[in-house]
């Protein structure tokens, strides 16, 4: 057998096998070294038992070599799905270009309509909605070919938290697309027509919009991404929820900034992505609480067992 253990690496557990001299864990010297420990029993009285695995005799480290063409493989696999996706979006690739710039037309005046100031822009345009459309389809693929070549290397707790992590990032990043489109759009959209100077039209070049779609897109999803990058600084041990309140004005500001940057030189936009983003964050920090709650609760269960 084979220990693993995340301080001391992979200890052999055999007839030469001494745990005391590796420091480890001085319960496993009455385990009949003819049989595997029973780690499912001691685990709790165990530091760190949580990350201890058992490897079979002839578990071999994956050379590097073999590890980049895993990773060749897994990318490979990304884009010959990114490409099986893009050919029947690029068929739809006018009516999809009309439901993204629905917004912009619902809110121009009667008679209006946008243009394309190059010669390329008809082609391209749909060209790379659909290209984006694809990839941000194939997401969930995406991170499951991401996740299969990590997760080897995890640990079984890491394990257990990676799949609701990778999940809920998912669909955060889908809501805050969902909240830009639906809501800030319109709202921003009327705006910025409305306070058009008189006699002059808004006549949008479509390569334009769909790159300040594509960035307010991509803006939200990455803003509604923070509870789930709070919850890893918490679990992690980098930060606590104690730091994190502490560092709310620092945040409030960063959430504004961020809001200036990456929105169009409007208010609401940037009310509409800072003040979310700010909630968000107050949401992850509630979650960083319930993270160290039960990790001091097994802490707490863990030094009982010990001194018993």
């Amino acid at each position: 057998m084979v220990l693993h253990h995340p301080h001391n690496g992979r200890l052999r557990y055999g007839e030469n096998f001494n745990l005391w001299r590796h420091g480890v864990f001085e319960r496993l010297l009455f385990a009949n070294r003819d049989q595997p420990p029973e780690l499912d029993r001691l685990r709790p009285s165990l530091p760190f038992g949580d990350k201890l695995e058992i490897f079979p005799d002839d578990c071999k480290e994956m050379p590097f070599l073999e590890h980049l063409t895993e990773l060749r493989s897994r990318i490979l696999r990304s884009m010959t799905l990114v490409g099986v996706l893009f050919i029947p979006i690029y068929y739809f690739a006018e009516p999809l270009f009309s439901f993204v710039s629905a917004p912009l037309i619902r809110a121009l005046p009667d008679g209006s309509s946008m243009i394309a100031t190059a010669v390329t822009s008809p082609f391209l345009t749909p060209f790379k909605l659909a290209i984006y459309t694809a990839i941000f389809i194939g997401i969930p693929f995406l991170l499951h070919q991401l996740w299969g070549f990590i997760s080897p290397g995890l640990y079984r707790s890491e394990k257990r938290f990676a799949f609701p992590l990778l999940f809920s990032s998912v669909v955060l990043f889908y809501a805050g697309m969902a909240f830009s489109y639906f809501l800030v759009f319109p709202l921003v959209f009327t705006f910025l027509v409305a306070i058009s100077p008189e006699g002059v039209p808004m006549m949008t070049d479509i390569n334009q919009y769909l790159d300040f779609v594509l960035k307010m897109f991509l803006a939200f999803g990455i803003a509604f991404e923070i509870p789930v990058a709070t919850f890893l600084l918490a679990w992690s041990g980098l930060s606590n929820a104690d730091s994190m309140a502490r560092k709310r004005p620092y945040v409030i500001i960063g959430c504004f900034v961020a809001g200036m940057l990456l929105t169009p030189p409007d208010v609401i936009s940037q009310l509409l992505l800072a003040l979310p983003t700010w909630v968000l964050f107050e949401f992850g920090v509630m979650m960083a609480r319930l993270v160290e709650k039960k990790n001091g609760h097994d802490h707490e269960a863990r030094e009982e067992s010990n001194q018993l």
